[in-house]
């Protein structure tokens, strides 16, 4: 979530095929990944305290009680990886619900898997639709399903499982966030500024195309779940969010927000980790070049309704495609992706 201008939908397929196979990280792409990397990283404020080594002693406890394994099937020692300083993938979701220990747990409304590799000093976010068509690992009674239902029905362990299982990436860690505890976080730093790429209504809520506009955190909630209106879809809308984080990092990096008690508070109850804070301070000062080229794309589903479901259909190309995208970025060699079923 960035700064604002009208190019901030999501890449055509050209486009991203350009950008991502030619490594061309000029414009607006190399602009907004410089400003927003460690952010996207675990779409948790936490990290810009981690980031400005601002308040210690707060930032570790935020970062220990965020801690949650997700004990999914890791194809390899995520702990090895990242302290050979090799590339890294984490896997960024994100939820709609109330607190995270609630029995009802939602489904991820998004979905993202970022690649960092520290020698290229290249990182790519790769955003999948959360209507795609997949067969669950663990839950075949329940399949097939929309991906988001993998969190539903098995946590993050079923999602880290279902997205190495499609694209045939190891997963090395994950980052949740509550996008609903947003609202409480962006109410205690005052609100944040955000100019809309369009135009619309949303539940007694508007937005005018173009024109910075300071929200609280109702509006700014009201702002990113706005999905059917937008010409981009699901894809539009995730776009969006990531304005709001963007705004709210902005909002939150100050030594007077990180011991803001009540605003860590909020942190650690709507969000969830498998990074420690060594593997968060780790990232902070190896990984930290990549950031001088984040290039960003989405998996291209279409339209399915053949099971009466509004499901993206993925196909077997546009699969493989992207996990060789992802896999290079790892500095893995390609392999051949079964056919998900």
């Amino acid at each position: 979530m960035d700064s604002q201008s009208d190019n901030k939908f999501p890449l055509t397929r050209a486009e991203y095929q350009r950008q991502i196979h030619n490594g061309n990280s000029d414009g607006p792409q190399r602009h907004w990944g410089k400003k927003t990397f460690w952010i996207l990283i675990l779409i948790l404020l936490v990290i810009a305290i981690i980031f400005g080594g601002l308040a210690w002693f707060n930032a570790k406890q935020t970062s220990d009680q965020m801690f949650t394994s997700s004990g999914a099937n890791k194809e390899r020692n995520a702990q090895k990886v990242l302290s050979q300083k090799r590339p890294v993938s984490i896997l960024l979701l994100g939820t709609d619900t109330g607190d995270l220990g609630r029995t009802y747990k939602g489904r991820t409304d998004t979905i993202m898997v970022m690649t960092i590799n520290p020698q290229t000093k290249k990182t790519i976010l790769m955003s999948i639709p959360r209507d795609m068509k997949v067969n669950l690992p663990g839950y075949a009674d329940e399949s097939p399903a929309k991906i988001n239902a993998a969190y539903t029905y098995g946590g993050t362990k079923e999602t880290i499982n279902t997205v190495q299982k499609y694209f045939n990436i190891p997963i090395d860690f994950y980052a949740l966030v509550n996008m609903a505890g947003m609202k409480q976080a962006i109410n205690q730093v005052g609100g944040v500024t955000v100019t809309s790429p369009l135009t619309f209504t949303y539940e007694g809520y508007s937005f005018a195309k173009g024109v910075p506009e300071h929200m609280n955190g109702t509006k700014a909630l009201k702002f990113c779940r706005m999905r059917y209106d937008d010409p981009q879809g699901d894809y539009g809308r995730q776009q969006r969010q990531k304005m709001v984080i963007m705004a709210l990092l902005k909002k939150s990096a100050s030594y007077k927000t990180v011991l803001n008690q009540k605003f860590l508070k909020t942190i650690s109850k709507n969000a969830k980790t498998d990074l420690t804070f060594n593997d968060m301070m780790t990232l902070a000062k190896s990984y930290r070049k990549a950031t001088k080229n984040i290039q960003q794309g989405h998996v291209q589903g279409t339209d399915d309704d053949s099971d009466g479901q509004a499901y993206q259909d993925v196909s077997y190309n546009e699969r493989q495609q992207v996990s060789n995208t992802l896999r290079k970025n790892l500095g893995l060699d390609p392999v051949s992706l079964d056919s998900g079923e």
